[in-house]
């Protein structure tokens, strides 16, 4: 066992060596290959992050959100039908909502406009982190408002704290700045104006008894969805949505954006593979002199794929960790500024999103499989060939 380790260290520091010596092409394969790395690994932690943050901040949406549909589109639904879901056992609390999509004409954004009846004129929305920037008591006179950092970026509203939009019959509705949502929830509350139920149906216009969806809270979690079927049962024509089915939707959203992104990357790593096939393949005069050399002094074919075996492994070692160190960084304080579009998609407002990269060995192991594995292989057969030289091309 010592004869072997002692073998293998020796012929380590001999492709130690053979990489030193021709440290321009090593340092050209190091950095191609460094980018390889980091472009996969930039995505593959950007997506992980983006998963993470949007199951934590989900974690505020109610257990369940009872919907109506006519002709397969959503419509208003009566808050007369909250009695008949009294019946159903389990349920703790339930609250209608109206939200709605508002376009901004002045800079082509569209805000998400939420009524919820928890806003009270005394007391902000639960649920979400937010600071408060008007301590003072609410001032009935004007509608109170609670927005997202790019609302009031988008808003150009600055030390000012009264602004208007307007209703359907283009007559202006006035609100009042009273709170901002904190970074920390930026993914999800970047474009979101949250107000009263009252003021939300005064803007959007909509009629007394008509809410857009109710909010279902239960008390077990674990009867979520037995619940959620009762109330399907209960209200013909209903669209009835767990929170489980909206975590599973924006991480099969943000998993299937970052698998495009890295099918997109295996160009980068296709390209990477021919390079290395034709830097491994393409022998120097030198080099074959050496290898033919090294097999008149008794090395084997064997030895000698063991020298480019360790001269590749060191290559993407150092690589490797390098590509991995640098999309670690580049996602934690750069906020993968890179490819983060691609993952949120196209809008006017960008939300300033807070990402902690999180690790996970089995994403490692992927990008180790994708750009390591592919390495090594497109070496194998040009280091068997360079181990063929016959000793006679020393001549």
């Amino acid at each position: 066992m010592k004869t072997f380790f002692n073998r293998h260290l020796n012929i380590l520091d001999y492709a130690i060596g053979n990489l030193w010596r021709g440290r321009f092409r090593s340092v050209s394969i190091l950095v191609v290959f460094t980018i390889t790395v980091f472009m996969v690994a930039s995505f593959s932690l950007l997506s992980n992050s983006l998963r993470s943050a949007a199951v934590q901040l989900l974690e505020t949406v109610p257990e369940i959100i009872v919907q109506k549909l006519e002709a397969g589109r959503q419509v208003g639904i009566s808050i007369d039908e909250i009695p008949k879901l009294d019946t159903i056992y389990g349920i703790s609390e339930i609250n209608p909502r109206i939200w709605g999509y508002y376009f901004d004409e002045i800079n082509g954004a569209n805000y998400t406009v939420i009524g919820d009846p928890r806003f009270g004129r005394d007391q902000l929305i639960p649920g979400l982190p937010l600071e408060m920037s008007s301590p003072e008591k609410l001032n009935p006179a004007i509608s109170p408002a609670v927005v997202g950092t790019s609302f009031v970026q988008s808003r150009r509203v600055g030390q000012r704290s009264n602004f208007s939009l307007f209703r359907p019959d283009l007559s202006l509705k006035s609100f009042r700045i009273v709170g901002s949502f904190s970074d920390r929830s930026s993914m999800v509350t970047a474009d979101l104006l949250v107000t009263t139920i009252e003021d939300a149906r005064d803007l959007f216009q909509i009629q007394a008894n008509q809410v857009t969806d109710l909010l279902v809270s239960v008390a077990n979690p674990s009867e979520v969805n037995v619940i959620a079927g009762k109330i399907d049962k209960i209200l013909a024509g209903s669209r009835v949505i767990t929170r489980n089915q909206i975590q599973k939707t924006y991480q099969v959203a943000f998993g299937w954006r970052s698998g495009v992104g890295l099918i997109c990357m295996l160009g980068a790593v296709t390209a990477f593979a021919i390079l290395a096939w034709d830097r491994a393949s393409s022998l120097s005069p030198d080099e074959a002199r050496e290898v033919a050399l090294m097999k008149m002094v008794g090395w084997q074919t064997s030895d000698v794929m063991l020298v480019r075996f360790w001269e590749s492994a060191v290559l993407s070692t150092i690589s490797f960790g390098l590509g991995y160190m640098a999309a670690w960084i580049h996602v934690l304080f750069f906020k993968g500024a890179l490819f983060l579009p691609i993952l949120l998609g196209w809008s006017v407002l960008k939300p300033p999103v807070v990402l902690v990269p999180v690790f996970r060995f089995s994403d490692l192991l992927l990008i180790g499989s994708l750009t390591i594995f592919p390495y090594l292989a497109a070496t194998i057969i040009p280091a068997w060939r360079s181990g063929t030289v016959k000793p006679d091309a020393l001549v």
